[in-house]
């Protein structure tokens, strides 16, 4: 079977970790190198990228993107994960929800704003990930982030349930998105339900169901995303094929050579081949093109 490089986006099941997805897409696939890219939660479902061969390689260049989802609240109950996997530790009536008053939420929670992650997450303290210490009942200072909530909804479909759409930064925890609403609400909530519908340049049309990965090979139609592909947000120049191979043998010097004046951004930038394969990633810095990550000829 021809080796797989790329990115695949699955449809990630409830119940079942981003690990687990991982392990069994390995296993499925029979690729040596995968990972996947901005964990989810065991109880959410949704988009989560996976990283396949060559495509670990530009896990550093999709991990700064935005991502959108949506989901449900649960108002007049706090559990101490801040999700429906808790444990309930306080309980209150949930008043009326006028339009206005929901209105008003949204507009106090979106744009900028700064936000304190919660002990449970992956989050590490002296190497050890906070979930781990609030098992044993240990909390610890966490430092706010900023964090940007763009096209936030909001809606009530029940007396205590709320139902969200937003788009969001990296680093947003939902979770403690749900219980300040319902501290501002006065009522207490938790995230009962999350699912990731977008991630960067991808969206939850293109995602494939985890259970579907093994006929979809089977019958060599399973939609891995090539480097490129996932990668177009990105400006891109083509090389000649000499300049190609001297770059996979380490010669930056080659670079100032055959690349334009850096734009304003100096972001980073694709160098393709003549066949339109990844050769490199490559960013203006400290006064010269400097390589990021150069890829195999094998993609």
């Amino acid at each position: 079977m021809t080796p797989l490089h790329g990115i695949l986006l699955i449809d990630k099941p409830e119940g079942v970790t981003s690990a687990a997805v991982v392990r069994t897409v390995k296993k499925t696939l029979a690729v040596e190198r995968v990972g996947h890219l901005g964990t989810l939660d065991p109880f959410a479902s949704g988009l989560l990228p996976i990283c396949l061969g060559e495509g670990t390689k530009i896990a550093q260049f999709l991990m700064v993107e935005r991502k959108a989802y949506r989901g449900t609240i649960r108002l007049g109950a706090e559990t101490d994960t801040y999700d429906i996997t808790g444990t309930v530790t306080r309980t209150a009536p949930v008043s009326a929800l006028p339009l206005e008053l929901l209105q008003e939420m949204v507009r106090r929670f979106s744009g900028e704003s700064w936000q304190t992650p919660p002990m449970y997450s992956a989050l590490k303290h002296q190497g050890t990930p906070l979930y781990k210490l609030a098992r044993r009942g240990v909390e610890i200072d966490r430092e706010p982030r900023k964090i940007v909530i763009e096209h936030f909804a909001l809606a009530a479909i029940e007396d205590s349930l709320l139902q969200f759409s937003l788009v969001c930064s990296k680093g947003t925890y939902i979770r403690t998105l749900a219980v300040d609403i319902g501290q501002a609400l006065g009522c207490g909530a938790y995230l009962a339900t999350l699912r990731r519908t977008g991630f960067g340049p991808f969206g939850i049309e293109q995602t494939v169901p985890l259970d579907e990965c093994a006929p979809l090979l089977e019958r060599g139609t399973l939609p891995v995303l090539s480097l490129t592909t996932a990668l177009q947000h990105y400006p891109a120049v083509v090389i000649t094929t000499e300049v190609a191979t001297l770059v996979r043998q380490g010669r930056q010097d080659i670079l100032s050579q055959v690349l334009p004046q850096p734009n304003d951004l100096n972001e980073p930038t694709q160098m393709l081949g003549p066949d339109g394969t990844l050769v490199a990633m490559v960013q203006h810095r400290d006064g010269q093109w400097q390589c990021l990550r150069v890829f195999s000829a094998l993609q």
